[in-house]
């Protein structure tokens, strides 16, 4: 009997889990503005890595989120925005690959 209510409950949390990512998700109706050309600084020393400036959708405007040099040991994928004409807009966060 534990293990069917165990199992239940795992079926459950991976259901609920699934569906968080798609239901978090935002769409925007107005495509984001020419991302800003960022003068990339010097790096501050050994292992720094450059996360690109990108545009956040605040629920009522776009707004530039300036890039900068955070410690990493591997190689950042920068996020971006895409488009689907049924849907509009969306954001796809940056992330470490």
């Amino acid at each position: 009997m534990k293990q069917h209510i165990a199992a239940a409950v795992l079926a459950a949390v991976t259901f609920f889990a699934a569906a968080l990512p798609a239901a978090a998700q935002v769409y925007v109706t107005v495509a984001p503005p020419a991302p800003v050309v960022e003068t990339i600084p010097v790096s501050p020393g050994h292992g720094y890595v450059w996360v690109p400036g990108y545009y956040r959708w605040n629920g009522v405007r776009y707004v530039w989120v300036h890039g900068h040099y955070v410690l990493h040991a591997g190689h950042w994928c920068p996020g971006g925005w895409h488009h689907t004409p049924a849907r509009g807009w969306w954001y796809t966060p940056g992330h470490w690959c």
